[in-house]
């Protein structure tokens, strides 16, 4: 009865966050990252500071509408938990709160990774077609965080740090997200 009751917990907890779609208030200024809403196959990579491939990883990222279509939340997964070897440990298990915040016209967004022992708090604005989140590391050092080349079936997205206070940027991670099931 016990693991009856917890499933019945969690069930309700994730339908409570869960949303349809964009609250209709700002559903215009919802859909910067509501075109990402859906599952993603990723492909990552991270880089030197010469731009050298130091590590690849596959994954999974999910994007979807919580807390009444006012904000979306995602969970990035590397690597994806289908074919993982047996006991094979997560590289990455991150989840971003993104609400779009009216006072500033930008979203403020939170990604928390327990990985990593890591939170970055950061403000999301639409620059030309691409999406700029800007904050700092958990170092304290400049990031910006772009996606980019939107299609229906591909997004890029890429991680650039400063350690200059912006006078340089170094592109130090890439993802390119297809379009999953």
């Amino acid at each position: 009865m016990a693991n009856a009751t917890k499933l019945r917990t969690r069930s309700r907890m994730i339908e409570t966050l869960r949303a349809e779609g964009p609250h209709p208030q700002y559903a215009d200024k919802l859909m910067l990252f509501g075109r990402l809403v859906g599952n993603w196959d990723i492909e990552g990579r991270a880089f030197d500071e010469s731009g050298n491939v130091i590590r690849e990883v596959t994954g999974e990222w999910h994007f979807g509408w919580v807390l009444e279509g006012r904000v979306i939340q995602d969970v990035l997964i590397a690597p994806p938990r289908q074919g993982r070897e047996p006991g094979e440990q997560s590289k990455s298990y991150d989840t971003a709160i993104r609400a779009y915040d009216p006072k500033i016209d930008a979203w403020r967004v939170t990604v928390v990774a327990p990985v990593y022992g890591a939170t970055v708090d950061l403000i999301a604005r639409e620059h030309d077609d691409e999406i700029w989140l800007e904050g700092r590391s958990p170092d304290n050092d400049l990031v910006r965080w772009t996606f980019s080349q939107f299609g229906d079936e591909r997004v890029l997205w890429q991680g650039f740090v400063s350690k200059d206070e912006g006078l340089t940027w170094v592109r130090d991670e890439e993802i390119i997200l297809h379009r999953g099931r």
